[in-house]
């Protein structure tokens, strides 16, 4: 219970720096009153005394500072009254779509003897965390265990946000295991004074335009956006000085929180729980090897792949297969996987899918995402990634040709421009050119390099050739996305000659290899 203490101390803490704040607000008010009252029951400064004219100075002087006073104080209140902190965009699940994941949550509330989550949600990332529902939206259609009834004017217990990754990838058992710590911090959120102090510090943090991330609530004061000038900025003045009043406070207070629910859920699968954050970590490994290397071709070319989270069971699958790092996967296939909870998984997938290509990425340059089936995606991702390439490239070639005299797409002109140390050239020219039409995805990739641009377009180029004349085929890999396969099999041995060609000039390795693979180097590639 001294992580129940510690918290509620720290709460009432921050409730301090707020009342002192109020009471600093209106104290200049309460001293004019009791001047203004003195002058006309005659007790400070009474007409006609001696010291009239100088009590009446003090009189206009408090009275002044009183106004404007409050006028400052009920500026920063309407602007934090009005902020409205930041919502993780989220797939909301509603009963109806996930009865046994609600009973699940539910039964574990009751055990925990916390109240319910008013709502279940899911996010496209690794992570799990409540998130509690903004003033004048509705709760959501959980219910409150009986743990948890409370007055109506009581804000509603807080959404329970799932990483998608974890539902398709756990059991169902792993999972229970998983959230058991993160539904326990529901019985803090219903603590009044825990709940008041979190949503001032929200308040806080939303009217600077900065609020904390998830589940970081009471970070260090964010600065208030620049060029904010007049009554704006000095409200921003004053947040970020109850702010800083309040940071240790706020820290202590989550830290506290956190050891309050993991003391609550203890008794709770905690042995199964070690077994379940062995899967987090893998999880995490094969989701975000599955965004950069498979979805994000996908999505630059303005395609969404259908069920990412299909994908990433079939990505952990591949990699607990070729490095052995899935330990005891084979038994746990026998047990019940986590996304059975739902009633139509293919369905929350696609929609999970969808708001993590809006999210990792954001909209494509067509407006609108087209959807694209695993099994559509070597077409419609593998291959026209490679072709989109590699007109990119043979336009690079032509520009840099003497005047007027563009050349056929061949694999001979390319080795012919890079032998003659023509590399560096049309770095330069790709890189140009995708900074002026391609919109990166900074969440997912590293800044790239001219040599790493043209190694990818010199590939594209290759492996068009090879479709179009040795009878090639563009395939995916869940772990590497696109690939070439030649009679089947995968083609693992291209990178070392296109770099030797690439930085060096020296094509002789990749014609070897061209050659080793009947692909015609003279015959132009289809754009």
């Amino acid at each position: 219970m001294a992580a129940v203490d510690t918290a509620r101390a720290h709460a009432q803490a921050v409730l301090r720096v707020r009342g002192i704040a109020l009471a600093t607000a209106v104290l200049p008010a309460a001293a004019a009153v009791v001047l203004l009252a003195g002058r006309f029951t005659g007790r400070l400064g009474a007409p006609g005394s001696a010291d009239a004219a100088a009590w009446d100075a003090v009189r206009w002087v408090v009275c002044a500072v009183a106004a404007a006073t409050l006028l400052v104080a009920g500026l920063a209140a309407r602007a934090h009254r009005r902020a409205v902190p930041p919502q993780t965009p989220v797939v909301p699940l509603d009963r109806a779509q996930a009865p046994e994941l609600y009973r699940l949550i539910d039964e574990l509330a009751d055990r925990l003897a916390v109240p319910a989550p008013s709502a279940i949600a899911l996010t496209p990332d690794c992570d799990s965390w409540l998130e509690d529902v903004p003033p004048g939206r509705p709760a959501g259609t959980g219910r409150s265990s009986r743990h948890s009834s409370r007055h109506e004017q009581d804000p509603p217990a807080p959404v329970l946000v799932i990483g998608s990754p974890f539902l398709w990838w756990m059991r169902a058992g792993e999972l229970r295991a998983l959230l058991a710590p993160v539904v326990a911090g529901t019985g803090a959120a219903a603590d009044p004074d825990i709940a008041a102090a979190r949503r001032f510090l929200r308040g806080l943090d939303a009217s600077l335009d900065a609020a904390p991330g998830p589940g970081v609530v009471g970070a260090p004061a964010p600065t208030a956006p620049r060029g904010r000038r007049g009554p704006a900025a000095l409200t921003d003045r004053i947040t970020r000085r109850l702010l800083r009043a309040c940071r240790a406070h706020s820290a202590e207070l989550e830290r506290a929180v956190a050891g309050w629910a993991s003391e609550q859920a203890r008794a709770v699968d905690y042995g199964l729980r070690i077994a379940a954050q062995e899967q987090v970590g893998l999880a995490y490994a094969g989701w975000d090897r599955l965004l950069t290397r498979v979805a994000l071709p996908a999505w630059r070319l303005g395609r969404h792949p259908a069920h990412l989270n299909a994908g990433v069971v079939a990505a952990l699958t591949e990699l607990s297969r070729r490095d052995r790092l899935a330990d005891g996967y084979g038994s746990r296939l026998g047990d019940r996987p986590a996304c059975d909870l739902l009633e139509e998984p293919g369905t929350v997938d696609e929609a999970v899918s969808l708001l993590a290509a809006e999210l990792f990425f954001g909209r494509p340059a067509s407006g609108a995402w087209r959807e694209v089936e695993w099994t559509d995606y070597p077409a419609e991702v593998v291959d026209a990634g490679w072709r989109a390439r590699a007109t990119a490239l043979q336009s690079a070639l032509d520009r840099l040709a003497p005047q007027a005299r563009p050349g056929a797409p061949t694999v001979t002109r390319l080795l012919g421009r890079l032998a003659e140390g023509g590399g560096e050239q049309l770095a330069a020219a790709l890189t140009a050119e995708l900074a002026r039409t391609t919109a990166p995805a900074p969440l997912l990739e590293p800044v790239r390099t001219g040599r790493d641009l043209l190694v990818d377009h010199v590939t594209a180029m290759v492996c068009c050739a090879a479709v179009d004349t040795a009878g090639a085929t563009p395939g995916l890999d869940w772990l590497d996305g696109p690939v070439l396969l030649i009679g089947g099999v995968r083609r693992t041995d291209l990178a070392g000659p296109i770099a030797q060609a690439v930085e060096q000039g020296q094509d002789g390795p990749l014609r070897a290899w061209l050659d080793a693979a009947d692909v015609r180097l003279e015959k132009p590639v289809r754009l």
